[in-house]
């Protein structure tokens, strides 16, 4: 498997444990991001590197760079049409790309003088932003929150057929990792290495609602 993986214990001592943070696993030219499929999904990506077959573009995709979110979502690969986990690998300035084109999911006054602004911004935007309470192996809320993307139209077609740099199916390792959970071994629980994505725009930062890196 070429994803990076570390205990979760020694991990998430030093993860961010309260409000809005992007954990994801990168290096200088890409991340990871996570999907659930249902098997003819996912056979088809991880073979071919880009989505296709009964993959939709008419529909809004959503992308998660946090493992154990992902782990959440799907049920650690359990729940129907979730059964397999893509690691995929995209590239980092398209990744920084849909950051700075996201529009929030919910209206927030913060931003928006109005809910028929928020709801014109959403609109006219490809790619849909969501924070939600990440959550422990186990299931548990957390009050540190995890970003998720919605990909939609253009962004999602470039997305599913430009953007990625490799798809592999980490299945496999998610099965092994439910069943440490199950046996409750959570000394022996790997995870993929992940650490604090930096956003350096500030502008998209405040937009996004996370902090920006002390200089």
């Amino acid at each position: 498997m070429e994803l990076a993986t570390l205990p979760y214990t020694t991990q998430a001592v030093g993860w961010p444990q309260q409000v809005r943070h992007i954990l994801a696993q990168f290096d200088a030219g890409t991340i990871v991001v996570y999907q659930a499929y249902k098997p003819e999904i996912g056979h088809f990506a991880s073979r071919n590197g880009s989505f296709g077959g009964s993959f939709s573009l008419n529909r809004m995709s959503w992308i998660k760079p946090n493992f154990l979110w992902m782990m959440y979502r799907s049920g650690w690969g359990t729940k129907p049409d979730q059964e397999m986990t893509l690691a995929v690998r995209l590239q980092r300035p398209a990744f920084d790309t849909l950051l700075a084109q996201a529009g929030p999911s919910s209206f927030d006054p913060r931003q928006y003088e109005t809910e028929a602004a928020w709801k014109a911004a959403v609109a006219g935007s490809d790619v849909r932003l969501q924070w939600d309470p990440d959550h422990d192996p186990a299931g548990r809320p957390l009050a540190r929150r995890a970003i998720q993307l919605g990909l939609r139209g253009a962004t999602l077609a470039r997305y599913a057929r430009e953007w990625i740099v490799t798809i592999e199916d980490v299945s496999a390792f998610v099965a092994t990792q439910r069943d440490m959970l199950t046996a409750h071994r959570l000394d022996q629980l790997e995870t993929p290495c992940e650490e604090v994505y930096p956003v350096t725009d500030e502008v998209v930062a405040g937009r996004l609602g996370i902090d920006t890196p002390k200089r």
